[in-house]
């Protein structure tokens, strides 16, 4: 099994970003999907999840500015993140929960001016 994730990159205070995790070598239907994250010297956080039945949810630091969706067709799991703050500055990592949790390698969020 394998967690690809893309989209990262560099953008000012404001500014959007849409982060992609194609999954594969096994089927994440019905299972749970997320994302975390992870700044310098801190610990890794959790920052959102969807279910198999579509419910999502959120760590209050991005609740209204980061939207989880997934692609079930696709295997693959979204987050639109807007309104991007410097705090926001971290590696994100994908998670696929399937029996175990699997992770993505990550991708590297700069939120800076």
């Amino acid at each position: 099994v394998q967690l690809q994730a893309s989209g990262g990159g560099s953008v000012q205070p404001g500014g959007s970003l849409r982060l992609s995790c194609a999954a594969s070598g096994s089927s994440f239907r019905g299972n749970v999907m997320g994302w975390y994250r992870q700044a310098p010297g801190n610990e890794r956080e959790w920052v959102a999840t969807i279910t198999g039945a579509g419910a999502t949810n959120y760590a209050d630091s991005v609740k209204g500015r980061f939207t989880i969706s997934r692609d079930i067709a696709k295997n693959t799991v979204y987050l639109q993140m807007n309104s991007l703050k410097s705090e926001d500055t971290a590696i994100y990592y994908c998670m696929g929960s399937r029996g175990t949790n699997y992770w993505g390698k990550g991708t590297l969020v700069t939120v800076s001016s």
